[in-house]
């Protein structure tokens, strides 16, 4: 099973208690940013773009905990930068997992299989790897040869140390169907425990703007990599909701919920989403608050909105509609397989 049952379950509880006190907005995952150092240069990524000053910036593990606290989401994905370039990043995930988070750390896989010694398995941790699609496409996504290799690497010696290990998969424009299938199968093999998959998204510091795609052109293409999962000729293992997916090819149509993944980081809470650069909030409350959420997502207009399908913001919805007595049934079912 891809999401394990005892995340589900909490999860679950989570946003049951949530409705019961009439909160409209309330957060599902913090995206903890601990650092933007990253050992890549991807040209669809614009986090290492921050100043030089920024760049040598770390959170210390007492601030990530305060974040964490502060938000009380019961997920925390650890994107950065390359979040294993941090000193004290296991000091950070042991104190999450002391706090019972299901943390999801984000790695490129470079510096994985080496660190792996500095984390105990746990059904609170999993590490995220990101790989967009086989070797030369991968390794193309990157700007650098060879990372595909090492990342498998890494997942192998990973999942024989123990450890929950998914992969997380950003789809851009020009990606081939048929060989992201065949990326797909590949990975089914491996014994990863979920696959991640997201479209491009529009980021406003990525060197690369050409390869985002537009609302039209995500559905397509995930209607045709998708076309045998959905006809059940493949049982791809997703760490997703199956609604999610349903989004992601245009059988569900759902607003944004930008409040669902909060972003900290060095510079603050950053408003109002992981992709948008309009600054920075000093406590989580104050993002809440004096955000103007109406102004963000499809419906409002807003044009930096208008094309974005990315997980962060629609994740949340999909776990909200998945409680829903016509969903339920088949958002367990799809927990185990």
């Amino acid at each position: 099973m891809a999401i394990n049952l005892q995340q589900a379950l909490e999860v679950g509880k989570y946003i049951v208690t949530q409705r019961l006190k009439g909160r409209k907005h309330y957060p599902l995952v913090l995206m903890l940013e601990p650092l933007f150092r990253c050992n890549l240069a991807c040209p669809g990524c614009g986090k290492i773009q921050h100043p030089t000053d920024i760049l040598k910036r770390n959170l210390t593990p007492q601030e990530c905990f305060a974040a964490a606290e502060e938000c009380g989401a019961p997920i925390v994905s650890i994107p950065g930068g390359e979040p294993l370039l941090h000193p004290q990043i296991d000091e950070i995930v042991q104190g999450l997992i002391e706090r019972k988070k299901f943390v999801y750390l984000c790695t490129n896989g470079l510096l994985l299989e080496k660190s792996l010694d500095k984390f105990q398995p746990s059904p609170y941790l999993t590490f995220s790897v990101h790989l967009d699609g086989m070797r030369d496409w991968h390794d193309r996504c990157v700007n650098r040869k060879g990372v595909f290799d090492t990342a498998v690497q890494a997942i192998r010696a990973a999942k024989a140390k123990g450890f929950r290990v998914t992969t997380n998969t950003t789809v851009f424009q020009g990606v081939d169907s048929k060989q992201m299938q065949e990326f797909f199968d590949f990975l089914s093999t491996i014994n990863i425990d979920g696959m991640m998959i997201s479209p491009g998204y529009s980021y406003e510091w990525a060197s690369d703007q050409e390869h985002f795609l537009k609302r039209e052109q995500t559905r397509a293409l995930f209607r045709e990599i998708l076309a045998p999962y959905k006809a059940g000729q493949k049982n791809w293992n997703f760490n997703h909701n199956p609604l999610f997916i349903d989004f992601l090819t245009g059988e569900k149509d759902y607003e944004c919920s930008p409040w669902g993944s909060p972003s900290y980081s060095v510079l603050g809470w950053q408003k109002p989403c992981y992709l948008l650069n309009e600054g920075h909030y000093a406590t989580f409350d104050e993002l809440m608050e004096k955000t103007e959420w109406q102004k963000y997502g499809r419906a409002s207009g807003n044009p930096k909105c208008a094309d974005c399908m990315v997980h962060c913001g629609y994740e949340p919805t999909a776990a909200t509609d998945a409680m829903q007595p016509q969903n339920l049934v088949r958002s367990i079912g799809s927990i185990f397989g």
